[in-house]
């Protein structure tokens, strides 16, 4: 039986607004509703392709594809976003498209459906906890870790359990070893994404001298998130119609 539900070739997972903005940007999505479920549409090649905001987090984002999929026949899912180092030696903006990703509340392995000419490489650790400790991120190097996330593993899980094939394009915004973010830089931001005025006040009036650090992790962020939209929009031009 034919499904009344609108359908999209291509669905763009955003964690975060600075994420999900250069893809509407490059692609003139524009934002509606489809149910209860607010979201970009428009058309890449000539196929309805639609963004979604998850929000931080597994909880966060295996809902809001659940809520998505619930509304919209998708054919297949990306990720699309910044992710961070585990040493200091990787360039801010460098790709990560890794070969498997880890649940670390479940252990759970996942593989994606690499899409372009990437060559898939090393694990990516999606987590909910900001990891910092230097004893632990060197054990998830020996594990063979790259870097680290909080919602590719739960977005996996939801795409495999409906048998929807998922590719990841996530950069290198930061890194966890350097000491640029920590924990009230990561409560900077709600747990939707988006900015918390007080706490950036009050990290500021706390810490003014490390504004050109915070300067230059924004920067990187910028660039990060360009970067992952360019290079995800230019794959997903290569899924067959």
């Amino acid at each position: 039986m034919t499904s009344s539900k609108p359908a999209a070739h291509l669905a763009f997972l955003c964690p975060m607004p600075m994420e999900l903005r250069p893809v509407v940007k490059k692609l003139s999505l524009q934002k509606t509703t489809v149910g209860d479920v607010t979201v970009w549409r428009g058309t890449l090649d000539g196929r309805d392709v639609v963004a979604i905001q998850t929000g931080m987090g597994t909880p966060l984002a295996r809902a809001a594809i659940e809520r998505l999929l619930d509304e919209m026949d998708v054919e297949r899912v990306v990720v699309v976003g910044i992710t961070g180092a585990v040493e200091n030696v990787t360039p801010i903006g460098t790709i990560v498209i890794p070969e498997i990703v880890v649940n670390s509340n479940t252990s759970v392995e996942y593989r994606h459906d690499p899409l372009g000419d990437h060559e898939p490489r090393g694990v990516m650790w999606t987590t909910d906890e900001l990891i910092t400790d230097l004893e632990r991120i060197a054990g998830l190097r020996e594990r063979g870790v790259i870097s680290l996330d909080m919602e590719t593993a739960a977005i996996a899980e939801v795409c495999e359990r409906e048998g929807i094939p998922w590719s990841v394009f996530r950069v290198i915004s930061d890194r966890a070893t350097d000491g640029s973010v920590d924990e009230e830089v990561f409560r900077m931001s709600n747990q939707d994404g988006s900015p918390n005025p007080r706490a950036v006040a009050r990290y500021f009036l706390t810490h003014p001298g490390r504004i050109p650090q915070m300067m230059r992790l924004a920067r990187g962020a910028k660039l990060a998130t360009e970067r992952a939209a360019d290079v995800a929009i230019d794959a997903a031009r290569q899924v067959p119609a």
